[in-house]
């Protein structure tokens, strides 16, 4: 395997609402092409912050950090792409039009969600009935969804009847998946407690009223996409070759969220479990990255006129 081959699916390279290292703030691009040399990254893809708020206002600075996030693209050829940041999803209309920007105008490599929306008794968890003009418009361009998982109170309604608090009382990822099957979707974190609570969900929604079967429910668990940011050990490694096919994995940093240290400490991880299974390793680093981004780190259409782009958005 060629690291200097490496793709890394996730970089949270726009803002974090984490402590970040102080060598990595104020980010700019710089700062993440000295480290991706450094770790032997080739390309990464950019995936914006959470939204928070909804209107005209944001709905212009969405389109202001994409428009940055697609100028980053074309600057540096071959070494970055990106997710499009999206409205506050209850802005239907406002989300379906980026959508389209980001896509057709862009060249987005997908799309970056968060598992849930707004706080409290308001919230909304991703798969909610409002949304499906999203996702059925998602669907229709088989597109790449990046779902990062939400924090939210703990007075936060449980997501649908079929996934009460016994089944949901620990933070997963939940969405119509089979409904919507031609989004591939990457859960963040090798999915977080997903793969452990999916027999639970399996067997108890399904007692709850899903028409799915347990078994049917664990096969859409399956089709998901998992990421290694944060989360490669031999431990959760292991797990995961009992639930996912060894082409569903894909290498993440997190950087610049952490420090370069901690960036070598995961992939040392992975590198150690992968011993002796070259292939497997070069899979999981850029090969089932390439092949579910097949324009990845080509340049991008920039939509300002050919000015040149600044350090941050």
């Amino acid at each position: 395997m060629c690291k200097e081959n490496m793709s890394d699916v996730i970089c949270n390279g726009l803002e974090v609402g984490f402590r970040t290292p102080e060598e990595n703030l104020p980010w700019t691009p710089q700062i993440s092409l000295a480290a991706m040399d450094r770790l032997g990254v080739q390309t990464t893809i950019l995936s914006p912050p959470p939204v928070s708020s909804s209107g005209a206002e944001h709905r212009a600075e969405v389109r202001k950090q994409n428009i940055y996030s697609s100028q980053l693209c074309a600057t540096y050829p071959g070494r970055f792409g990106f997710f499009a940041y999206l409205p506050f999803l209850d802005d239907v209309q406002g989300t379906l039009e980026e959508i389209a920007f980001s896509f057709d105008v862009l060249g987005a490599d997908g799309v970056a969600l968060i598992s849930s929306y707004g706080n409290g008794s308001s919230a909304k968890y991703v798969a909610d009935d409002l949304y499906d003009p999203i996702w059925e418009e998602l669907d229709r361009r088989h597109a790449v969804v990046f779902l990062h998982g939400a924090q939210t109170p703990s007075s936060t309604p449980y997501p649908h009847p079929w996934l009460g608090v016994p089944i949901s009382e620990v933070p997963n990822e939940t969405g119509k998946k089979r409904r919507f099957h031609n989004v591939n979707i990457i859960l963040t974190h090798l999915g977080g407690s997903t793969p452990f609570l999916a027999p639970r969900v399996a067997a108890l929604s399904h007692y709850m009223g899903c028409p799915l079967t347990p078994d049917e429910i664990i096969e859409d668990f399956k089709s998901f996409y998992f990421e290694t940011a944060l989360s490669a050990h031999e431990t959760t490694l292991t797990a995961m070759a009992t639930f996912v096919p060894s082409d569903h994995l894909l290498f993440g940093t997190d950087f610049p969220a952490v420090s370069i240290k901690t960036v070598e400490w995961y992939t040392q991880n992975l590198e150690n479990h992968f011993a002796g299974r070259p292939l497997d390793l070069a899979n999981t680093m850029h090969e089932n990255a390439l092949r579910l981004f097949p324009n990845l780190g080509k340049s991008k259409d920039v939509s300002n006129g050919g000015q040149q782009i600044n350090d941050g958005p």
